[in-house]
């Protein structure tokens, strides 16, 4: 067996970078292509593809956040301009966005919570590719993955829903690592 060093390297210092610290350039149409592959490339019990992914990159981030703004002032009267603000900014600065679908299909075998569980494994795919070009990311839910305007707004059709939104960019800082659960308090050997 070989070990791949670089990889086992990787997987123990990988982390997330928050948005604000995701800063142009983001992937070029080619390296979107890749991250895209990559990110598909999972778990898929019965060869469902239950998941679909929505780009918000460019102008239409702005766009994008307009809307969410909107949708947030319906729903909160009491929101003033600096709450809207967030909103509209929610998509920026990262360059690029990608919206992770949680889209189950009929089938008799493979129940709803399998096919949730591989929009999932997208979701940190797209991550995990990102970084290997070079990128950093962050995966993130917020109110509008729950709100169902919001997430019709940004793509999702009837019986899905958002898993996560990915988004990608240049890391504009080094971000320290957090601490991890200590293997004793999270492990435990079946006892019959």
């Amino acid at each position: 067996m070989t070990v791949k060093a670089e990889v086992l390297d990787y997987l123990l210092t990988r982390r997330s970078v928050g948005q604000a610290f995701l800063k142009e350039p983001g992937p070029s149409p080619e390296e979107l292509r890749q991250i895209l592959t990559i990110g598909t490339r999972v778990p898929d019990h019965g060869k469902l593809a239950p998941w679909r992914l929505i780009l918000i990159e460019g102008d239409d981030r702005i766009r994008a956040g307009e809307k969410l703004a909107e949708i947030a002032k319906r729903n909160n009267s009491n929101l003033d301009e600096a709450g809207m603000e967030i909103e509209r900014r929610q998509f920026l600065p990262a360059p690029l966005t990608i919206g992770v679908l949680s889209a189950p299909k009929p089938s008799p075998k493979i129940p709803h919570f399998e096919q949730l569980i591989s929009a999932g494994n997208v979701a940190f795919n797209l991550e995990h590719a990102a970084y290997a070009l070079g990128y950093a990311a962050q995966w993130v839910t917020r109110w509008y993955s729950y709100d169902t305007e919001a997430a019709a707004m940004l793509g999702a059709r009837e019986g899905e829903r958002f898993v996560g939104f990915i988004m990608i960019g240049t890391p504009s800082v080094v971000i320290e690592d957090r601490p991890r659960p200590a293997l004793e308090e999270v492990v435990s050997k079946w006892q019959g």
